[in-house]
């Protein structure tokens, strides 16, 4: 049972596309760019998407917090949490089909019900039913161009996705999905102490026990249907996500109480 945190509860809002440091698998084939994006797809079919943070790589900076936790610690705890979210993602996602059997393939396929004007509750109920759904629908549409020099151009219809700024890079433990650390780093809402990255742990385990209060109310047969299941849930994550995102904000804008960490000794030695 996840642990819990006290009401209202922390919700993070930018879930899919936090910064994470992979890590190995014996059973993942991430021996070449397009192994890793054929591997992602198998999770994605498995249902055990709380695996793909696994195929995500971000460098840490050689940064110890006050507390002597260092960045790449803080970040791995972020990317464990996540883990631990998709799984009760993927729970929630079998149980909605289990409940209200044959009212995703009535809607058709995810990207189009998603982008064709829905309202909030069918979307988010979508979404539930398959949340990676988008990823399978794309599957032939996405490709990954080996660039010779460790990285590698992840592309959709041979365009890179979002302009370059996702990318893949080979690491020690095979290749992995990657974005520009330092550029990332310029933007104003990017974890830079440890008090931050704790907010988006803790953004994490929310989103977790927000799935499990609404795991429990569809047990106990609450909803009519899958709108109306959508609709619950949206509320759930949507109230939390105003809470948690203003918090973050306003420690982001005044930087009170931000232990920002200093270079470890052996990385400053070498400076």
């Amino acid at each position: 049972m996840p642990r819990r945190l006290a009401r209202p509860k922390l919700v993070l809002a930018l879930c899919a596309g936090l910064p994470l440091i992979g890590c190995g698998g014996s059973d993942l084939d991430t021996s070449s760019p397009q192994a890793t994006i054929d591997t992602a797809m198998r999770l994605v079919e498995e249902g055990s998407i709380g695996r793909l943070p696994q195929l995500l790589h971000l460098d840490a900076r050689p940064v110890t917090y006050a507390d002597g936790v260092t960045e790449a610690s803080a970040i791995e705890d972020v990317r464990g949490k996540l883990g631990e979210m998709l799984d009760q993602l993927a729970r929630v996602s079998s149980k909605l089909k289990e409940r209200f059997p044959g009212d995703f393939e009535r809607e058709g396929g995810v990207a189009r019900r998603l982008l064709g004007g829905a309202d909030w509750g069918a979307q988010v109920s979508v979404f539930l039913m398959d949340p990676f759904g988008f990823m399978r629908e794309q599957r032939e549409r996405l490709t990954a161009e080996d660039l010779g020099d460790g990285t590698a151009a992840l592309l959709v219809d041979g365009e890179p996705v979002a302009g370059g700024f996702v990318s893949m890079i080979e690491t020690d433990d095979g290749w992995r999905v990657t974005i520009p650390v330092e550029l990332a780093r310029t933007s104003e809402f990017w974890p830079d102490s440890r008090h931050e990255w704790a907010v988006i742990a803790s953004m994490m385990l929310a989103v977790e026990n927000s799935l499990v209060d609404f795991e429990q109310e569809l047990d106990a047969g609450q909803f009519r249907d899958l709108d109306h299941a959508g609709e619950r849930v949206g509320r759930m994550l949507g109230e939390s996500v105003v809470v948690q995102s203003l918090i973050y904000a306003a420690m982001k804008q005044s930087g009170k109480g931000a232990d920002r960490g200093t270079l470890d000794e052996e990385s400053s030695d070498e400076t």
